[in-house]
C-alpha cells in the first residue's frame, strides 16, 4: 500500500481550536430557534401553572426515562404504583385541578400495554395469574361494573370517582402474581414500602414541628380543619388523604416492618426495618387517629396465632393485655394530647361513637329495600359534589364496610367480606401448615397480620379503600395466595438451612 493510501485510511484528528464550543453552536440558526422555543414554552407553562408547571418541567426528563424503562421492564409499573399510592394525594394539594387519580390509572394501563408488547422481545408467562384470587378480584370488578346499571344510581360521574373500589383490585392482583415470583421480588417490595413509609413519616414530623405549608394550609381552610385541627392541635396527615389514613397506614407499616425485621439475616437491613417500625409508631401517635390502634392490637394477636409457638403466644397475650390496661384503666400520660385522644377510643360512651351508631340506624332503615345499594360514588359526604341533595350524601358513612353496604348493598357487602375472609383464612392455613421455607413463613405472617389489622380497623374508618393502604393490601393478598409457587422458588436458596432444621420437604399443598 502506498504511503498516500495509508493517509487516506487514517483518521485525521480535529484540531482543538477548530472544534465548535457550546456558545459557537448557538450561531447556528436552527439551534438558536430551538433553544428560544423551549425557553418561551417553559415560560408560558410556568406563568400559567405556577409551581406545578415548574415541577412538571423538572419531572419531564425523568418521566420520559421512566416511560422507556417501563416498556423495557414492565415490572417497574407495579412498583411505581406503590410510590404513587404514597404521593399522589399529597401532590394534588400542590396541583389544584389536576386529576391525580388518573395518574394511577395511567400507570396501570401503561403497565398492561407494556406486558402485551413485551412478548416481541420475550414471551410472557401468564401461568402465575391462574389463581383463585384473580377470579375473585375479577368477580368483584364485574359486580362493580354492574353498578352502572343500578336503578338507584343517578350519576355516572359519581361511579367514575369511585371506580377504584373494583378496578384497582382487578389490576394490582394479576400484576403482583405476574411480577413478584421470588423472594428477591418480595424483598424489593418490602424495601420500597419501607422507604416510602419513612418519607411520609418525615413529612408528618415536619408538619408537627413547623406546621403545614401554604398549600396544605389552603387545603385545611377548605373545611378540612374541622377534622384536622382539634383543640388547637394539628392532626398530622403528611402526603396522604387525611390523618385517619396516615395513622392507619403507619400502624399497618409498623406491624409488618416489626415482623419483617425478624426475617432479616443482615444487621443493616434488620436495623432499617426496626427504624421503619419505630418511626411508624410515632407517626401513628401524631396522627391522632384512634381507630388505627386496633391494627397493632389485632396484628399482635394474629402473629401470636400464626407462629404456633407457646412462648410467642404468651408474649403476645401479655403485650395485648398491657396495652389494653394502659389505655382503659390508667390515666398515665393523660396530659399528652395524643395519648389522651387515643385513650378515648376505649370509651364506649364517646360522643363520636354515638353519632356513628345513630347514623347507621338511619341508613339501616333506608337500605332495607335496596339490596344492591345506592350506587358506587353515591354514599357519604364525598358524594355531595355530584348529588348535593341526595339522602345518602347527607349522612357520613365513616366505616369502610358501611360505605360498601350503602353503595353496593348487602349483596356487595357479603361478597366483599367473603373475599377478605377467604384470603385471610386460606393464607393463614398455608402459613401455619404448608409453607416449608422458614424465612418465607415469617414474611407471609407479616403480611397476614398486617392485613388482619387493616380489615378490623376498616370497621371504624374507610382505611381499606384509600391509597396507599389499598394498593399494599391487594399486593399482599396476591402474595399470600401464591405461597405455593413462592415456597418452591425459595427452597433452593434455603435448602441447606431447611435440611439442618429437618423441615419436611415432602409436604404438599391441599
Amino acid at each position: 500500500m502506498k504511503r498516500s493510501d495509508i493517509h487516506l485510511h487514517m483518521r485525521i484528528p480535529e484540531h482543538p481550536f477548530e472544534v465548535l464550543s457550546g456558545a459557537d453552536r448557538l450561531t447556528n440558526t436552527s439551534n438558536l430557534i430551538a433553544l428560544l422555543s423551549c425557553a418561551v414554552a417553559s415560560g408560558i407553562i410556568t406563568a400559567m401553572l405556577g409551581l406545578p408547571g415548574v415541577i412538571g418541567l423538572i419531572c419531564m426528563p425523568f418521566l420520559a426515562a421512566g416511560f422507556l424503562l417501563l416498556f423495557s421492564r414492565p415490572a417497574v409499573g407495579l412498583y411505581a404504583s406503590i410510590i404513587l399510592g404514597f404521593t399522589l394525594i399529597g401532590f394534588g394539594r400542590y396541583a389544584k385541578g389536576l386529576q391525580v387519580g388518573l395518574l394511577m390509572d395511567a400507570i396501570l394501563i401503561l403497565t398492561f400495554m407494556a406486558i402485551f408488547l413485551h412478548p416481541f422481545r420475550k414471551k410472557t408467562d401468564w401461568s402465575p395469574v391462574k389463581n383463585d384470587i384473580t377470579w375473585l378480584a375479577l368477580i368483584w370488578f364485574a359486580y362493580s361494573l354492574m353498578q352502572l346499571f343500578n336503578p338507584e344510581s343517578n350519576s355516572t360521574e359519581a361511579w367514575f370517582s369511585g371506580r377504584g373500589i373494583g378496578l384497582y383490585m382487578a389490576s394490582i392482583i394479576p400484576l403482583t402474581l405476574l411480577f413478584i415470583r421470588t423472594e428477591k421480588h418480595i424483598d424489593r417490595f418490602f424495601l420500597i414500602w419501607g422507604i416510602c413509609s419513612l418519607l411520609v413519616t418525615a413529612k408528618g414530623i415536619h408538619q408537627q414541628m413547623f406546621g403545614p405549608d401554604r398549600w396544605e394550609q389552603a387545603w385545611l381552610d377548605e373545611g378540612n380543619d374541622k377534622t384536622h385541627v382539634l383543640f388547637g392541635q394539628l392532626r398530622v396527615f403528611s402526603f396522604l388523604s387525611d390523618a385517619g389514613q396516615f395513622g392507619a397506614n403507619q400502624a399497618y407499616t409498623a406491624v409488618v416492618a416489626a415482623i419483617i425485621a425478624l426475617a432479616q439475616k443482615k444487621t443493616t437491613i434488620r436495623v432499617f426495618f426496626i427504624c421503619v417500625a419505630l418511626l411508624s409508631c410515632y407517626g401513628l401517635m401524631i396522627s391522632g387517629t384512634r381507630g388505627a390502634l386496633s391494627i397493632p392490637l389485632v396484628g399482635i394477636a394474629a402473629y401470636s396465632i400464626l407462629r404456633k409457638k407457646t412462648l410467642i403466644a404468651a408474649i403476645g397475650i401479655l403485650m395485648l393485655a398491657g396495652i389494653l390496661f394502659f389505655f382503659r384503666y390508667t390515666t398515665i400520660g393523660q396530659n399528652n394530647y395524643n395519648i389522651r385522644r387515643m385513650r378515648s377510643a376505649f370509651d364506649s360512651n364517646d360522643p363520636s361513637l354515638q353519632v356513628r351508631l345513630a347514623n347507621q340506624r338511619l341508613l339501616k332503615a333506608y337500605m332495607a329495600k335496596r339490596p344492591f345499594g345506592g350506587g358506587i360514588g353515591h354514599g357519604g359526604v364525598k358524594a355531595r359534589r355530584f348529588l348535593p341533595n341526595a339522602f345518602l350524601s347527607q349522612i357520613p358513612t365513616d366505616s369502610w364496610y358501611v360505605l360498601i353496604w350503602v353503595e353496593q348493598g348487602i349483596v356487595g357487602l357479603i361478597l366483599h367480606l367473603f373475599i377478605l375472609g377467604y384470603v385471610l383464612l386460606k393464607s393463614s392455613y398455608r402459613i401455619m401448615f404448608r409453607i416449608r421455607d422458614p424465612v418465607l413463613k415469617i414474611k407471609m405472617t407479616a403480611l397476614a397480620a398486617g392485613m388482619a389489622g387493616v380489615v378490623v380497623a376498616s370497621y371504624g374508618n374507610a382505611v381499606l379503600g384509600q391509597m396507599p393502604t389499598s394498593i399494599l393490601v391487594y399486593m399482599s393478598m396476591a402474595m399470600m395466595m401464591n405461597t405455593k409457587n413462592l415456597d418452591r422458588s425459595a427452597l433452593p436458596v434455603n435448602a441447606l438451612q431447611a435440611s439442618k432444621k429437618k423441615i419436611n420437604t415432602n409436604t404438599t399443598y391441599q
